[in-house]
């Protein structure tokens, strides 16, 4: 195909500087396929390529221009961006190789399944190689930091009681003893038992933003990962989002991530579900994204994520 494209573009050259008395522009096109060139170009009349060749009382020049496997037509319905590209379809194959850093078009819906358009996720942050040893990692630190430590219990010295000599040191038949306050002894003190303390470990900053984003990648790659306009609900009612939720398929636990402070209603509508829980875009974090099964996320928490994940971390 290539070939004979480049055959006729050769004979229209040779042809074309030939005639050097021609003073117009004169124009040829080669197409790949037959089209009606008059017409609307729609269907498997599509050309790949065009050549043209331009003479103006000289020597010729050729100009190539490639076109894409699809034509976009004018919107129907008045606007400029193709109706097809605006359907609530996921974008997303599962074919596609994870961890590419290659940003993602999702479509963006809310509570009522309205088509909100669509929205482009950054490469850098949806769409990282999955690493669970990072994971291991976070989660661990996660959960060392939020123990309490409080726990205690009492030394000898902390322990109530008289502190003579039960008996004499000999003479009795019985075990020496000095005090009844000994660890052998029932009420007595706990030898080496745990003392209030901090049981955070250390991990670096740039480990738990890998850890926070991987985790958002993996849900973006199982199609976990839903865009929301708003997380605006009509009313405090719970049934609204008992309702929505039934309507998901393989969903058992529901995590609402939103931009800024909670809404009054959706905090009101969610705090009697114990499988719907709601969370601020700055409290975010790995643990959470793996407790549930749908993370759900307002534009705005997307944009204030981004906009963290890239920010400097400050030495």
């Amino acid at each position: 195909m290539a070939l004979s494209i480049s055959r006729r573009i050769v004979r229209s050259f040779g042809s074309l500087s030939a005639l050097g008395r021609r003073d117009s522009l004169s124009v040829t096109l080669h197409s790949c396929q037959d089209s009606d060139l008059s017409g609307h170009i729609s269907g498997d009349k599509l050309p790949h390529a065009e050549c043209f060749s331009f003479s103006k009382s000289g020597p010729s020049f050729l100009a190539c221009r490639r076109f894409s496997t699809k034509i976009l037509t004018p919107n129907p319905s008045g606007g400029d961006f193709p109706s097809d590209l605006l359907s609530s379809k996921t974008v997303q194959t599962p074919e596609r190789t994870i961890g590419l850093y290659q940003d993602l078009v999702i479509p963006v819906t809310n509570f009522h399944n309205e088509d909100k358009g669509l929205m482009v996720l950054a490469g850098d942050v949806f769409d990282v190689p999955i690493r669970k040893d990072i994971i291991h990692r976070v989660v661990l630190w996660q959960l060392a930091k939020r123990q309490q430590g409080t726990h205690s219990t009492k030394t000898i010295s902390e322990v109530s009681g008289t502190g003579r000599k039960p008996w004499q040191q000999k003479g009795t038949g019985r075990a020496r003893h000095g005090t009844l306050r000994g660890p052998q002894f029932r009420g007595g003190a706990t030898m080496h038992g745990p003392k209030p303390r901090n049981h955070a470990i250390k991990l670096n900053k740039k480990v738990r933003r890998l850890g926070l984003r991987i985790a958002l990648s993996a849900c973006a790659a199982e199609g976990k990962l839903l865009v929301f306009e708003d997380l605006e609900v009509p009313t405090h009612k719970t049934k609204n989002i008992v309702n929505y939720v039934n309507q998901m398929e393989n969903t058992k636990k529901l995590l609402l991530v939103d931009g800024g402070p909670i809404n009054e209603k959706l905090k009101l509508a969610t705090q009697n579900l114990h499988y719907v829980n709601v969370l601020p875009s700055i409290g975010l974090n790995v643990y959470s994204i793996l407790l549930h099964d749908t993370l759900v996320m307002s534009r705005d928490a997307v944009n204030r994520i981004v906009e963290r994940m890239h920010t400097p971390i400050n030495r």
